[in-house]
């Protein structure tokens, strides 16, 4: 028996806190899948600063409590920028929506003391939009014991089994996400039995410590295209002593950006100390390659806001050059959009926590057992 289609927005603001991801997309939740569209609406400077200026800030488990008012505040501004733009969208887009999948703005996460935070309030984008909002969704898996991410996995699957089909890219297949934080899943096969056939781990840094050096360095926002980082050189003593003095031992821990630093660049320019910097950051993503590709030849598909960098991608080959079993190729080589994979993946997510179905598994985020996350907003008439 065909299954119901569900039409969802998914929103998404990563950690580079630069603007909001929008897609549109239909599926049953289970294998059915098609994007209706796609979109980027990008914060005010105010409004960045804002975020960019309490996350910073915000450390600790008491520095949630002590800015407390200044959160409370920043989140209602939040939510009404992510109403404002499902509002634009639903203007283009005009079908009935069925639910709109609400990740918010990630502030403060810290698996450890089970407390993750994402800003945005879902009954009030519920109130504003007249939609069904999914929206928490980290939050039960943290309870359930595992590290509230990554999320994206079960999104992954769908879509490594139509490339599979289309392409013919043979599994296993894997995802290469580079946001602020790089993570990597690993699809086995086609089958449904996820405890056996999904796994994701978060391996390092993503855009994270280049945009912090950049925004720290001077005006700009991002080392676009990695422009930065290929004028500048890398200082191979300062790389050498923080790829000593950072370990990765597991890959069993989420990862946020707050567990990296800038400060072992310190006294480079602007543009060695990008060079510096990426050549860390392709080490450790490379890293996480070899750990997840050792028993098999894999493919890994390139998205997120990284994969633009081709500096970072660059170095990333050289350091897996004699590792025959990984392939790196950009997902957008299979009709994919690699900068909407994640907003993407939150409207598949806002369904199938609708549907009461687990999003999360033992071997994508660590919990005891699959969990089904997410909450229910329907705050209008």
């Amino acid at each position: 028996m065909k299954k119901k289609l569900y039409t969802a927005i998914g929103l998404m603001s990563g950690t580079s806190m630069d603007g909001i991801d929008l897609s549109i997309i239909s599926s049953d939740g289970y294998d059915e899948f098609s994007n209706i569209l796609d979109d980027y609406y990008e914060y005010d400077k105010n409004l960045q600063d804002q975020l960019v200026r309490l996350r910073d800030l915000v450390l600790t488990k008491k520095d949630l409590l002590h800015n407390s008012e200044k959160l409370r505040e920043l989140e209602r501004n939040l939510t009404l920028f992510h109403a404002d733009a499902v509002n634009q969208s639903l203007k283009k887009y005009r079908d009935p929506i069925d639910l709109i999948g609400f990740h918010g703005q990630t502030i403060f996460h810290n698996p450890s003391e089970k407390i993750t935070n994402q800003l945005g309030d879902g009954k009030l984008l519920s109130q504003m939009v007249k939609k069904k909002v999914i929206y928490d969704f980290r939050q039960a898996d943290i309870k359930n014991n595992g590290q509230g991410a990554p999320l994206t996995p079960i999104f992954h699957y769908i879509l490594s089994k139509k490339i599979n089909q289309n392409f013919n890219v043979k599994f296993p297949v894997g995802f290469l996400n580079i946001g602020g934080i790089a993570n990597v899943t690993k699809v086995i096969n086609d089958s449904d039995n996820f405890q056996n056939n999904l796994f994701a781990f978060d391996i390092g840094p993503g855009n994270c410590l280049i945009d912090e050096w950049v925004r720290k360095n001077s005006n700009k926002k991002i080392d676009k295209n990695g422009e930065l980082a290929t004028v500048g050189k890398v200082d191979q003593l300062i790389l050498n002593q923080a790829i000593d003095n950072f370990k990765i031992n597991s890959y069993s821990q989420s990862l946020d950006i707050k567990n990296f630093d800038v400060s072992f660049a310190r006294g480079l320019s602007l543009e060695d100390g990008c060079a510096t910097i990426t050549d860390f950051t392709a080490y450790l993503i490379a890293e996480g390659l070899k750990y997840i590709g050792q028993k098999n030849s894999i493919t890994f598909l390139l998205c997120g806001g990284g994969r633009k960098n081709f500096n970072l991608i660059s170095r990333i080959n050289n350091y897996i050059s004699n590792e025959n079993s990984i392939n790196l190729k950009f997902i957008d080589n299979y009709n994919l959009n690699g900068d909407y994979i994640e907003s993407q993946a939150f409207a598949f997510l806002a369904i199938r926590s609708f549907l009461n179905l687990p999003i999360s598994f033992s071997t994508t985020t660590g919990c005891k057992e699959f969990t089904v996350g997410g909450k229910l907003a329907e705050n209008f008439q």
